[in-house]
């Protein structure tokens, strides 16, 4: 059965989204983006160039996936779409460049993220559950420093309720049980909270629209945080008998 909130709930497992959750990523997006539109700004103007590849993106998500690898065939696409025949084998090229830059970018920490592992490790077994290309995701874990912290990886190419039921099951852990933190609603929380677990928003300036969601209202398992650093405290209080969850 599950608690209800404030009577105290041993938390046992604790997965967190990876990009911009851990570390900077929709930056890296943001400069592609930019220089992209530059390139097909004889074809189209700034707006619709952008519009134009954003509903190409979402269209291709059930074909190549989330990642860079998905975003640099729908800048070919795009490009393709918007110039016609007029596009360049050099334009195309150009466009391979930026999806390289993409690929290759730094691994930059968000502040104060190695600390924060370190005491949420405490607190119970962490899992990197995040969304993308497997070998881009590894690579950035890898990078990243953090590796030897999580007990377990799950790169999975979406994230449904279903697919948090799977998590925990794999971990052995019931739902109620589990936390999920991440920075997109749509993603992150609200199929964590659908599989039954806790789940927290930790919302990041230029987020994708894709991932935008409207908050629960009044949700008991739901809280938003400011930054990632919160996180441990708000498990403690869940953790906390008779505690009553503070919104």
């Amino acid at each position: 059965m599950t608690r209800r909130a404030g009577q105290g709930v041993p938390i046992d497992l604790i997965c967190l989204d990876a990009d911009d959750t851990l570390w900077h990523n929709m930056r890296f997006f943001a400069a592609a983006e930019e220089a992209f539109a530059a390139l097909v700004a004889p074809y189209a103007d700034d707006a619709a160039a952008r519009a134009r590849m954003q509903a190409i993106e979402i269209r291709n998500l059930r074909r190549y996936g989330y990642g860079a690898k998905s975003f640099t065939l729908s800048m070919i696409e795009t490009a393709l779409e918007l110039a016609g025949d007029a596009l360049a084998a050099a334009d195309v090229a150009r466009i391979l460049d930026i999806g390289r830059t993409l690929l290759d970018h730094p691994v930059e920490l968000l502040d104060g993220v190695g600390d924060t592992l370190e005491a949420l490790a405490g607190q119970g077994r962490l899992v990197l559950v995040t969304k993308g290309d497997l070998l881009h995701q590894e690579v950035k874990l890898a990078a990243s420093g953090l590796g030897a912290l999580f007990t377990g990886v799950e790169i999975v190419s979406d994230k449904r309720a279903d697919t948090f039921v799977r998590v925990f099951r794999r971990y052995g852990c019931a739902p109620e049980r589990a936390v999920m933190a991440g920075d997109s609603m749509r993603s992150d929380v609200l199929p964590a909270l659908e599989a039954g677990a806790w789940g927290a928003y930790i919302p990041q300036p230029g987020a994708w629209s894709h991932e935008v969601a409207a908050a629960p209202t009044g949700h008991p398992r739901f809280r938003q945080l400011a930054r990632l650093g919160d996180l441990p405290a708000w498990i403690a209080q869940i953790k906390a008998p008779g505690r009553p969850l503070r919104t």
